[in-house]
């Protein structure tokens, strides 16, 4: 919805490390298609050089690589005059990691990720900037009903007031404000923040010891406390071929969710294989300090 309606006026770089990013470079490059994008990518477990983005065009980026467990460190690199616009998609950010909203012109993320809540529904937050842009520039394409954010002109603010344009269920909207509630009660944000942190800690500590069969996919300064992304360095495992290795990294998720143990911590279809597990602020430390045992047995039974 943002790229259909906001982009356009200037060029566009787009930082892409993993699946999701890599879809926005197909949106912008083969379904609108804009005249003048360029790319900065890298491979699963890097984070391309952020400083190649030029301030002077818009920047369409993820702020945490949900597939590759990498996620952007700070904002330090994004200017404060900037002339073009930061379009942010923080899906498995928001609520679990400190965002420089200042720096974000426009922020996306979904329920279903850090507050668990049901799939699907998508949030939206514009900046001044962004504001400014959309009631300035009429996008050369056809836009859908859907995508309308303007009315003669103007923001239309009914949109973020609660208006809907397609009702959605009344019972995800009351799910989400009631995980709202739960995150006021414990200490907010800070809280929030601190039990993904502590989650991370927990699979930090086992890989460094037990666990030291699986490493983590991102270098510790760009690693994601959401979408924890681990590979696996055995040296017995290293020796397989490549689809012995994918097919061995598979039995060992279906050996814990055949225990009951953990469901759908393989890593995803695209990365290298390996586990990917959830550290987000629903989850409980205790949880992850239970499952690092079972992830060492089943290993253990593979090998």
């Amino acid at each position: 919805m943002a790229l259909w309606s906001l982009l356009g006026p200037r060029g566009v770089d787009v930082l892409a490390w993993e699946s999701f990013g890599s879809g926005w470079v197909t949106d912008l490059t083969r379904q609108l298609p804009l005249a003048d994008v360029r790319s900065f990518t890298a491979d699963y477990g890097e984070l391309p050089d952020l400083s190649q983005a030029d301030a002077d065009r818009d920047v369409v980026f993820t702020w945490n690589g949900t597939t590759s467990g990498v996620r952007v460190p700070d904002g330090d690199w994004i200017p404060d005059n900037r002339h073009g616009l930061t379009i942010c998609d923080a899906t498995s950010a928001v609520f679990a990691m400190n965002l420089p909203w200042a720096k974000l012109d426009v922020v996306t993320w979904s329920w279903q990720k850090v507050m668990g809540g049901e799939a699907a529904h998508g949030m939206l937050v514009l900046g001044p900037r962004a504001v400014e842009r959309l009631e300035g520039h009429t996008p050369a394409w056809p836009m859908p009903k859907l995508f309308r954010m303007t009315k003669k002109g103007k923001l239309d603010e009914e949109l973020f007031r609660g208006s809907t344009i397609n009702t959605p269920s009344m019972l995800c909207v009351e799910d989400a404000l009631d995980g709202l509630r739960w995150a006021e009660q414990i200490g907010g944000l800070p809280a929030l923040i601190k039990r993904s942190q502590d989650n991370l800690l927990v699979l930090e500590a086992w890989s460094a010891g037990s666990g030291s069969w699986a490493a983590f996919l991102a270098a510790k300064a760009t690693r994601s406390s959401t979408s924890i992304c681990l590979r696996i360095v055995d040296e017995w495992y290293a020796g397989l071929t490549a689809d012995e290795q994918q097919a061995q990294a598979k039995k060992l998720v279906k050996t814990l969710e055949a225990e009951a143990v953990a469901f759908d911590i393989g890593a995803y279809r695209d990365a290298p294989p390996g586990l990917r597990i959830w550290g987000g602020s629903t989850v409980e430390t205790t949880d992850l300090q239970a499952l690092t045992p079972w992830l060492d047995w089943a290993f253990a039974g593979l090998r």
